[in-house]
């Protein structure tokens, strides 16, 4: 067979899916929630690729492929395996952007019902509490104690409110946990 209709696969793993996306996928037919602090960074993050990023590592490129060789340039070969991680990147963002729907939590300051951008601190049977906020699933950071609205956790406590009990499935059975408190940023507040 000519080389020319065969499919290379790079060695780094890279299997050539153009649209693999770098963060959870979202349920079918489900839409895209986030706060309007996280639809502001991923769209930063989507202008930054744009406007900065790509145009420096395409002049890099352009740079390089005017030294000749470019089987064994590295600045080539590098520059041109980062464009299309640059161009993969703003392909994702662009589509999760274009079914974004920004809902600003302190709409339900003061109600102790659970809904998206809720800070909730609950406890399990044996008395010990956490606290979570629920989040966008591209804009959720679990170190920070914050959930995906589609977390298992998250849909057990959605629609809950502040002294109900509320049955969450885990890998270890099923766990009774208590909603001890429910907050929303204050309208105007950040985050």
């Amino acid at each position: 067979m000519n080389k020319a209709f065969t499919r290379e696969v790079e060695s780094d793993g890279d299997d050539g899916d153009d649209d693999a996306p770098t963060l959870p996928a979202l349920p079918a037919g489900a839409r895209n929630y986030l706060t309007p602090p996280g639809y502001a960074l991923l769209r930063a993050e989507l202008l930054e690729l744009l406007d900065v990023e790509r145009p420096k590592v395409v002049e890099v490129v352009s740079w390089a492929a005017k030294n000749g060789d470019r089987s064994e340039n590295g600045d080539y070969l590098y520059g041109k395996k980062r464009l299309r991680e640059i161009d993969r990147r703003i392909r994702f963002l662009t589509k999760r952007l274009d079914i974004a729907e920004v809902a600003d939590p302190s709409a339900h300051h003061g109600s102790d019902q659970i809904f998206f951008g809720a800070t909730v601190t609950y406890a399990n049977a044996r008395g010990e509490e956490r606290t979570i906020t629920i989040k966008g699933i591209d804009e959720a950071d679990n170190l920070a104690g914050e959930v995906s609205w589609v977390s298992p956790i998250a849909r057990a406590l959605l629609k809950a409110r502040e002294g109900d009990e509320v049955q969450l499935v885990t890998p270890g059975g099923v766990e009774t946990i208590e909603v001890i408190a429910v907050r929303y940023p204050a309208p105007g507040a950040p985050g």
